[in-house]
């Protein structure tokens, strides 16, 4: 694996965790589950069949404590103000009040609230007991997966299990409103997003060309090329950008994803094509050391000048981070 995986990993691990159980798990785990329970509802009423990446799970009542082992999924629930009682974390640093949680919603949580389920996402099956949840989200991807533990949560309480790398925030915050019966909240947290990205969309001066949106740390690691139809390109395309990704047959990554490909520094110049760059959790320092960096001299955009930092919340996309985007995209093209 290159390093630059290795660095995408932990970034995603920094920025890019008894009731009675109601669980029918992809396994055919029957435990406490009702197998004649009515369909996901849309209307509030419970209980609810909540169909997910890992099976159905049987909701039996409104969820009031939910419990999230992945930090990932945190920021989505706050944003619908989900009842969230506790999260996994990541590194405490004094950026996210020593927490863990992503920084750019840190604030948010301890305002609510919200304890530290475990930190560094090294999973804690004890602290998810005693936080003594009524629903557990979990993730099936990324660093913060527990998937292998989909079994053991879904004897704590009811778990539903959902794939982020999969669909926008936006998508992942309607499921997770059907989950938690707050699907008003989430789609109007949607709605205004939506609002504020066409609203910035018809405000701003979209240059001429194609771009690139990468991850580019300058010290001879894979480039990582945002894909057009993952996160971070689904919303440039939606302001109004035309995102180009690298070829497939540069792409390094062992294991197929949506999101990025991953490009040797020594192929980054094929794929580095764009008039316009986009730098995803990058900064001054990484503009200096992209325009700075001999094999891409003769990149278009190199050549202009054409690169924008979207700043260091912008790897992982939720509805916080994406409105830094969407208000850093205004400043620079408005």
């Amino acid at each position: 694996m290159q390093r630059s995986h290795l660095r995408i990993g932990a970034l995603a691990t920094i920025t890019a965790l008894t009731l009675a159980a109601c669980t029918a798990g992809a396994t055919g785990d029957t435990t406490g589950a009702d197998a004649t329970a009515p369909a996901a509802a849309s209307d509030g009423t419970w209980p609810r069949t909540i169909t997910h990446e890992l099976g159905e799970t049987v909701v039996e009542a409104e969820p009031l404590r939910i419990v999230s082992t992945s930090v990932t999924l945190t920021g989505i629930l706050l944003s619908i103000d989900a009842p969230v009682v506790a999260s996994a974390a990541t590194t405490p640093a004094e950026t996210n009040q020593n927490t863990g949680f992503f920084d750019w919603w840190a604030d948010i949580a301890v305002d609510r609230g919200v304890e530290v389920l475990y930190q560094n996402i090294e999973y804690d099956e004890e602290a998810v007991i005693a936080a003594e949840p009524d629903l557990i989200l979990v993730s099936t991807t990324g660093a913060d997966a527990t998937a292998d533990q989909y079994d053991a949560l879904s004897a704590i309480a009811p778990t539903v299990a959902v794939d982020y790398s999969a669909a926008t925030w936006q998508d992942v915050a309607l499921e997770l409103g059907e989950a938690t019966g707050l699907e008003e909240q989430a789609e109007a947290t949607v709605a205004e997003f939506d609002a504020r990205v066409a609203e910035v969309a018809d405000a701003i001066t979209v240059p001429e060309g194609t771009t690139n949106a990468v991850v580019f740390y300058g010290d001879g690691t894979d480039t990582a090329f945002a894909k057009p139809e993952g996160s971070h390109g689904t919303l440039l395309a939606s302001l109004g950008f035309d995102v180009v990704g690298a070829d497939e047959a540069l792409d390094t990554a062992e294991q197929a994803r949506t999101d990025f490909a991953f490009v040797s520094l020594e192929n980054t110049v094929q794929a580095l094509t764009a008039e316009t760059v986009f730098l995803v959790n990058g900064s001054t320092a990484e503009k200096e050391a992209l325009l700075a960096e001999p094999v891409l001299a003769n990149a278009p955009a190199v050549v202009s000048g054409q690169v924008h930092p979207l700043g260091p919340n912008s790897f992982r996309i939720d509805y916080y981070s994406a409105s830094e985007i969407v208000d850093t995209v205004e400043e620079l093209f408005s």
